[in-house]
């Protein structure tokens, strides 16, 4: 079983796309753990039903505790 759960948190970091630390220590507003990094998932889309103009892809950050996405901005991005 413990195999299990480090295959379980290998897959979880091969899915994180980018880690960043933050200047200052925050605090996740779901979990309440204070905050040193975020991480980046990218966003693919699987399926639509209808011509969309929205991007194929994307990102999101979350919590590295709770994996919550959390609200925030990359910018920067070319």
């Amino acid at each position: 079983m413990a195999e299990e759960l480090n295959m379980d948190e290998d897959a979880r970091d091969r899915e994180m796309e980018a880690e960043y630390a933050l200047e200052y220590d925050a605090q996740c507003p779901f979990c309440q753990q204070v905050l040193k990094t975020l991480q980046v998932v990218r966003l693919l889309r699987s399926r639509v039903n209808f011509t969309s103009t929205l991007p194929r892809r994307g990102r999101v950050i979350i919590c590295p505790e709770c994996k919550k996405i959390i609200s925030a901005e990359l910018a920067g991005f070319a």
